[in-house]
């Protein structure tokens, strides 16, 4: 958001923030999440890469087309093993799988 918009905002009464303040996440709590995100992506680009379908993912997988799907979308109720057994049966590298994690928009220390 742009310095002007949000002093205007400020200037009516509402505060400007990050989700992780909103959730009061600490930046432990925020960087897990924004590795799960990243996770996620990844996840449905090397789908993408393979050109397979969810379902054939969940094939793969053992599982099934709508937890594929909730992998994907980032579900909290995903598993971070999941998401790393799900990209290396994808044929994602470790090292791609560690690019992923260090690319991730992690918040900085306070």
């Amino acid at each position: 958001m742009n310095k002007a918009k949000q002093a205007k905002l400020a200037q009516r009464g509402w505060t400007v923030g990050t989700v992780a303040d909103f959730l009061a996440l600490t930046p432990e709590e925020a960087a897990f999440v924004e590795i799960k995100l990243a996770l996620s992506a990844a996840l449905r680009a090397q789908r993408e890469k393979a050109h397979l379908s969810q379902a054939q993912v969940a094939q793969l997988l053992g599982s099934s087309q709508s937890r594929v799907a909730k992998m994907e979308a980032g579900d909290p109720a995903v598993t971070i093993d999941l998401l790393f057994r799900a990209l290396l049966t994808l044929g994602a590298t470790k090292r791609a799988v560690a690019r992923t994690i260090a690319a991730a928009n992690l918040p900085h220390a306070a």
